[in-house]
């Protein structure tokens, strides 16, 4: 009997590999189709969009979805990310893939420190802890001008150098299709990282800290250090976003680091449901490409997206991967997803 559910167990782990190469293969697939379908730069700008909001949604999803930390300072390592890589390189000349290196390096040590003095705060404590956080940093990138040069803003900054392969021709991330593959190819592997992490011991351990930490507690789980870990690891997810950002965009003005973009990163985890990694991929794409879509009937769009926040948070609270979850159930193509 044992070895018949042994030799099942194995059966269904293989499949799981199996399933998870398949998406993985697919996943590649559309990554490389979509600026081929879409060959206008307008549309080409959004995927790239997309794929740095992504990272900013997965950076939060960890600390959140998995540790339950509620964090709203997200927006505060997404604009230290944009900042140092830029300072580095204008101020310094210090080469691109350096000062990125630093820069998410910078963002996670930020947000080990931010958690050092909120890690033993709980729900709507840490929110309002973290959402100080975010307004302090913005304060700073906004006064230091002599730095920063605050609203006046940076400009001309260049994207990453470009690469050479031999054998292949030159990729120069000026153009907008490349820039997207560079974004999306990081995002992916990102991705990859965070589900081997979130399907280890390591995950494991920060589920138990998020369902019940005074039980976690009692099995010899170091709540605050592992708290630590998942701040200075989302934090470090959303410096590399803006890394990106900054890059992409060319400008740099901290306006775009206000408080309520970590609003609008937040939505993207509750909307695309949380601790799931899947979920806040889908809810940042949507997202970020719906007041895109409805762009042409004016003003109306914002009720539409209000409304449709609305409509998942009150009838859908998993988001949108609880919504494949019940249509995969019904259509009986396999049971929940973990």
């Amino acid at each position: 009997m044992s070895d018949t559910a042994a030799s099942q167990s194995a059966a269904v782990r293989r499949s799981a590999v199996l399933s998870r190469r398949v998406r993985l293969l697919l996943a590649v697939l559309a990554i490389a189709a979509l600026p081929l379908i879409f060959k206008d730069s307008y549309w080409r700008t959004n995927l790239t969009l997309c794929a740095i909001n992504v990272l900013l949604a997965l950076g939060l999803d960890f600390i959140l979805g998995y540790a339950g930390q509620l964090n709203l300072g997200h927006s505060a390592f997404y604009g230290l990310g944009a900042y140092v890589s830029t300072l580095l390189i204008v101020k310094l000349g210090i080469p691109f893939w350096v000062a990125f290196i630093v820069a998410i390096a910078f963002s996670g040590l930020a947000g080990m420190f931010l958690s050092l003095f909120a890690v033993r705060l709980r729900g709507h404590y840490l929110a309002i802890a973290s959402l100080g956080f975010a307004v302090i940093t913005y304060q700073i990138l906004l006064n230091w001008i002599s730095l920063t040069q605050g609203p006046l803003g940076l400009y001309g900054i260049a994207p990453p150098p470009s690469l050479s392969i031999p054998g292949l021709p030159v990729i120069d991330f000026h153009n907008a299709a490349a820039f997207f593959y560079l974004v999306a190819a990081f995002t992916l592997l990102v991705y990859l990282l965070l589900d081997r992490l979130v399907r280890s011991p390591i995950g494991e351990t920060l589920t138990a800290i998020r369902e019940d930490e005074m039980s976690a507690a009692s099995l010899g789980i170091n709540g605050p250090a592992w708290k630590v870990f998942a701040f200075g690891v989302g934090a470090a997810v959303g410096g590399a976003a803006g890394c990106f950002y900054a890059s992409f965009v060319g400008t740099l003005v901290p306006d775009a680091f206000f408080v309520t973009e970590a609003f609008s990163i937040l939505a993207m985890v509750i909307v695309g449901g949380m601790g799931t990694l899947i979920g806040p991929v889908f809810g940042a794409v949507l997202l970020t490409l719906l007041p895109e879509v409805l762009r042409g009937i004016g003003d109306l769009r914002l009720v539409v997206y209000g409304a449709t926040l609305t409509f998942v948070v009150l009838f859908i609270p998993g988001g949108l991967a609880q919504a494949a979850r019940i249509v995969r159930e019904k259509l009986g193509l396999g049971g929940p997803a973990s």
